[in-house]
């Protein structure tokens, strides 16, 4: 039996306890929270101790596996401090605050020996699988460009609830990194890690509430000369589905309500693949969580390494990096 612990009792912790209560082969031995309260309630609920301090968890309790679902700036030095202590890491998104930190973050990954996992659960979409597949099979031959988009909404009060997510100190960005970077890292994994990138990011409407950015483009150029333009903001009025869509030589696909549509020139319209819809108000997360955790555990005892390791994560946080210098939000020498 793999033994496991959670770190951070927030929103997405439920994701990550469930998974893990629900997995055959994993047992549940601690939780831990810097909130007394949070660490408290988590215990009681899941039946096992619960910890204030990291460092104490992983001495007296000792897991196989540390899931960190803690703020942005968080994210490696605990991930480290596991690795250190000989457990592997899953980490929500994004790897580090900033490339700089994700980027000595895989350098300690690999020196320990352990596996480093992040969630980027939408490439376990159904419509992510199948889109990968008509890239790779090429169905509708080569993908000539790509566009995506995401129209959500935050307001005054979802600062307020974690101020962590207003700062660069702490969140290492806005919108970008914090809400809609999982449709960069499908670009990303898609068309491959673009060898271009043009990017711009401004506060446009949340001035007052945050320092981070609200609305973003970035233009990629990736291997083969296939583009790719984005297109992300927090001050629409509702958070719209997103939009994703490639085209190929011989028809365009579209993520349209869940559904992954292909069109070809002769007006045919096909439907592909259909995601499994997530419910309740946090349904914008998606509902692949419990199958890249389950993957995650698969890959412990596989010969194969888990896929989507820091290396992976930091294709998309450079494409961040780099929209950020660009539009003057961050030095270049501090990323």
């Amino acid at each position: 039996m793999t033994t496991a612990a959670v770190v951070g009792i927030g929103d997405i912790s439920a994701n990550h306890l469930h998974a893990i209560g629900e997995h055959p082969a994993v047992d549940l031995v601690a939780v831990c929270d810097i909130d007394p309260e949070r660490a408290e309630a988590a215990a009681a609920q899941w039946g096992v101790p619960g910890f204030t301090d990291v460092d104490t968890m992983l001495r007296k309790a000792r897991p196989d596996v540390v899931h960190i679902t803690l703020p942005h700036y968080l994210h490696a030095p605990v991930a480290e401090a596991a690795l250190r202590a000989g457990a592997h890491v899953l980490t929500e998104k994004p790897v580090a605050e900033s490339y700089a930190a994700g980027a000595e973050l895989a350098r300690v990954a690999r020196e320990s020996g352990r596996t480093l996992g992040v969630c980027f659960q939408n490439r376990y979409n159904d419509s992510s699988q199948a889109m990968r597949l008509l890239v790779d099979d090429r169905t509708y031959g080569s993908v000539v460009s790509a566009r995506a988009s995401v129209w959500w909404h935050r307001d005054a009060a979802y600062y307020a609830s974690s101020p962590w997510r207003a700062t660069w100190r702490e969140a290492g960005g806005g919108v970008l990194i914090n809400q809609t970077i999982h449709t960069i890292d499908l670009l990303c994994w898609l068309l491959g890690a673009p060898e271009e990138i043009s990017g711009v990011a401004a506060n446009l409407t949340h001035r007052d509430i945050t320092e981070v950015e609200d609305t973003a483009t970035v233009a990629m150029r990736h291997p083969g000369g296939v583009t790719s333009v984005y297109f992300a903001t927090n001050c629409h009025a509702e958070n719209a589905p997103v939009e994703f869509e490639l085209v190929f030589e011989s028809a365009t696909v579209r993520l349209q309500d869940g559904q992954l549509l292909a069109a070809t020139p002769d007006g045919e319209v096909q439907v592909i693949a259909s995601d499994l819809a997530a419910e309740g108000e946090r349904s914008y997360w998606g509902a692949s969580h419990a199958r890249l955790i389950n993957d995650f555990y698969a890959h412990l005892s596989a010969e194969q390494p888990f896929w989507i390791d820091a290396d992976a994560a930091l294709v998309s946080l450079g494409v961040l990096r780099d929209t950020y210098v660009a539009s003057g939000l961050v030095p270049a020498d501090a990323r």
